[in-house]
């Protein structure tokens, strides 16, 4: 967690005081997947997600993303699209070719140069796509378009029960995520080649 306190220091505490002012536009209670091999970007948008009263699920890789998009039907998926064995471009096929996940609206999101070029060259059925490094705004302003677009319906959802278990961060750890995302490193070596 040394790193997030690194960020916070380079990027001030100004975000902090953000945080309890209300946005317009954007629903809340919304299910929203969060699909990165990036144990960080996972942390940091889901704290984003969960300060606005949004339940998060979270997904290291492909294969889990898929199993848990189809298990739980999420009201929206932020998806990297640079992660080991399977891309995220090959979950967002599998995932529009699903009849119980093909409506789900699905932000792409990436630090690497090329992906982002074959991100805006392919489209392949994303609604939307966001460059790391990105913070807070950026991350509510692509909920709140999905939302005015229709896109982003959140539904009614019988009550979660509360996770059993150890939590997945400490409270100094919780505090200590920042609330901007930085590329990371494998996000600087282009992506794996597709053959669909």
């Amino acid at each position: 967690m040394a790193g997030f306190e690194l960020i916070k220091r380079l990027f001030g505490s100004e975000h902090g005081e953000r945080r309890a002012v209300p946005r317009t536009g954007e629903p809340r209670g919304a299910c929203i997947l969060v699909v990165d091999d990036s144990a960080t970007i996972r942390a940091v948008i889901g704290k984003m997600l969960m300060q606005n009263g949004h339940m998060v699920l979270k997904a290291a890789d492909g294969e889990q993303a898929l199993a848990t998009a189809r298990r739980e039907s999420p009201d929206l998926i932020f998806l990297d699209i640079v992660m080991p064995g399977m891309s995220g471009f090959a979950v967002l096929r599998a995932l529009r070719h699903d009849p119980l996940t093909r409506d789900i609206p699905i932000v792409m999101i990436s630090g690497n140069l090329q992906a982002t070029e074959q991100f805006y060259v392919q489209r392949f059925g994303a609604d939307d796509f966001m460059k790391k490094p990105f913070g807070r705004g950026e991350v509510f302003a692509r909920i709140e378009h999905l939302t005015r677009s229709g896109r982003l319906v959140v539904r009614q959802r019988a009550e979660v029960e509360a996770p059993t278990g150890e939590p997945e961060h400490t409270e100094a750890e919780h505090a200590a995520i920042p609330d901007i995302a930085m590329p990371d490193p494998h996000d600087m070596v282009a992506p794996a080649a597709t053959h669909d």
